[in-house]
C-alpha cells in the first residue's frame, strides 16, 4: 500500500511540474517577460509558487533564454522548436516581430552571413546547429553576426526555404 501511494505521489507532484513547465511556455510565449520576478508573479497568479532557485531550474531545463526585443530590452524567449504564436490580444501589436532580430542573408561561395541584431546571433545559430539542416555544415555566432558553412554541393535556395520557419522570412 505505501509503494502505491508513493508512486501515485511522485505521479502528483510530475503532474504539477509538467503542467507548469506548460505555464511557463505559455506566460514566456505571450507576454515579454523581462526577468525571474516577473515570471514568478505570473506564476503565483496562476496559482504556482516557486522559488527562484526552481524557476531557474525550469528555465534551464526549457532552454529559455534572454535576447534583446525591438526596444532593447531583454525578453525571455523559447527555443525555436517550442516558440508559439502569441495569443490574440488587443493590447498586443498585431505586428508579429522576426525571430532573433533577423536583419539579412548573404551567399559567398560555401558560406552564408547571417545579420541579425545586437544578441540575437547565438540563439539563432544554436537552433541552426540544433535542426539538423541538409548542406549545412555548422554556424560560428558572435553579438550580431553568424557565419554558416554550407556542404560543398549545398542548393542555396533549398537551405534558404529550409531556414524560413527557423528566421520568419528572408
Amino acid at each position: 500500500m505505501y509503494i502505491c501511494s508513493e508512486i501515485g505521489y511522485n505521479y502528483a507532484i510530475m503532474r504539477n511540474k509538467n503542467d507548469r513547465l506548460e505555464a511557463i511556455r505559455q506566460i514566456v510565449s505571450a507576454s515579454d517577460v523581462k526577468n525571474q520576478e516577473q515570471l514568478m508573479q505570473y506564476l503565483s497568479d496562476r496559482g504556482y509558487n516557486v522559488t527562484q532557485a526552481t524557476l531557474s531550474r525550469d528555465l534551464k531545463k526549457m532552454k529559455i533564454s534572454k535576447v534583446a526585443n525591438t526596444y532593447g530590452e531583454y525578453i525571455y524567449v523559447l527555443p525555436n522548436h517550442a516558440l508559439m504564436k502569441r495569443a490574440k490580444d488587443d493590447s498586443v501589436s498585431p505586428v508579429a516581430q522576426p525571430r532573433y532580430g533577423f536583419v539579412s542573408l548573404n551567399f559567398s561561395g560555401n558560406m552564408a552571413v547571417i545579420k541579425t541584431k545586437p544578441g540575437y546571433a547565438a540563439s539563432l545559430a544554436y537552433d541552426i546547429d540544433n535542426n539538423d539542416i541538409p548542406g549545412v555544415l555548422g554556424t560560428i555566432a558572435g553579438d550580431d553576426t553568424l557565419l554558416m558553412i554550407l556542404g560543398e554541393n549545398a542548393n542555396r535556395q533549398e537551405v534558404k526555404h529550409i531556414l524560413e520557419p527557423i528566421i520568419i522570412s528572408l
